[in-house]
């Protein structure tokens, strides 16, 4: 099932450490993510994330966010 605020969290929270630490989960480069999801993305609630914008990113569903994003 999926988690109703997970699009709200994409563009909310921060990436906590690395490169692009401080950087929204939305606005991390498509060539970051593939990077994790051939390393493999991280545990818990930021590699769900993480995985979940890779997909959106790959899928050209980034407009689902524009409305989320002007809420902030």
């Amino acid at each position: 099932m999926l988690d109703p605020t997970l699009l709200l969290d994409l563009v909310k929270m921060q990436m906590p450490y690395g490169k692009y630490k401080g950087s929204l989960i939305c606005s991390l480069p498509e060539s970051y993510l593939l990077w994790y999801k051939d390393k493999g993305f991280p545990k818990g609630k930021l590699g769900n994330l993480m995985a979940t914008m890779f997909e959106i990113r790959v899928n050209g569903l980034e407009f689902l966010l524009t409305p989320l994003k002007n809420q902030r």
